[in-house]
């Protein structure tokens, strides 16, 4: 054998035990032998992910997906609690295999991979029936006697602190959230989604939502995976596309009143 068969077939080797490696480490493979998809979810976010403290069991629009991605993948499903401080380093540190819904953002995208997305949000700010009248327009909000409530770790902190400079921020940390704080009075204002304020405006009656002439910052919603785990987010992307054209995620949405 010449020296150069020899080296092909150590090459060649070395490419077939690295594919095998590759393969190996994806969350794929850890899922279906050990029958169980890990789902990291907060439970507070609704109608997203609703978590029953009394039972321990979680409802909304994405256990719906997560259930189905299960039941696709023929394993069990596990809801892994966290919450959103922690919920990229969850997925860093392998505690589950992805997460439910969460905004695409540029700190987020530097640890953690995405999936496609299947839907968005658009930002309002939402006060309580009494404070109203006090507020027209996103400019009305920045003042220095404003008090605006955000929760430690979601992305809405990040864009209170930027939209908001001359108000003061009154950051909680969960399981407490913004909203609370506005319906205490212990705050004037959160900033929330269009998807969490629609339930928030059915659930309490004294909830309003501010005036303004647009919504901010439309932010695509998706799934976070290990950054380089490029298999298990094929397997994701390609499962969403499947069910994109099922209208499967349309129905979901639909009976969410999303």
């Amino acid at each position: 054998m010449t020296i150069f068969k020899k080296l092909g077939l150590a090459v060649g080797l070395a490419a077939t035990l690295m594919a095998g490696s590759a393969t190996a480490q994806s969350a794929l493979n850890e899922i279906l032998s050990e029958g169980v998809l890990k789902v990291g979810t907060t439970g507070d976010w609704n109608p997203m992910t609703v978590r029953d403290p009394a039972t321990n069991s979680y409802v909304g629009y994405d256990i719906d997906i997560m259930t189905q991605l299960a039941a696709d993948l023929g394993v069990e499903l596990e809801m892994v609690p966290t919450d959103w401080k922690t919920l990229v380093n969850g997925v860093v540190a392998g505690n589950y295999h992805m997460t439910g819904s969460a905004s695409i953002s540029p700190a987020r995208l530097k640890a953690a991979g995405y999936s496609n997305s299947y839907i968005a949000v658009e930002m309002f700010p939402f006060t309580t029936d009494d404070k109203v009248g006090n507020f027209s327009g996103w400019d009305s909000i920045n003042k220095a006697d404003v008090k605006v409530a955000t929760t430690l770790g979601t992305s809405f902190e990040k864009m209170v602190k930027e939209w908001f400079p001359d108000a003061e921020i009154v950051v909680v940390e969960a399981p407490a959230r913004g909203f609370q704080e506005v319906l205490s009075g212990r705050a004037d204002v959160f900033v929330t989604s269009n998807i969490e304020g629609s339930t928030l405006l059915e659930k309490f009656p004294n909830v309003r939502q501010v005036e303004v002439s647009t919504p901010r910052a439309p932010t695509p919603i998706a799934m976070l995976l290990p950054q380089t785990d490029q298999v298990w987010i094929n397997y994701v992307n390609s499962w969403i596309e499947l069910k994109k054209t099922q209208g499967f995620f349309e129905q979901t949405a639909l009976k969410w009143g999303l």
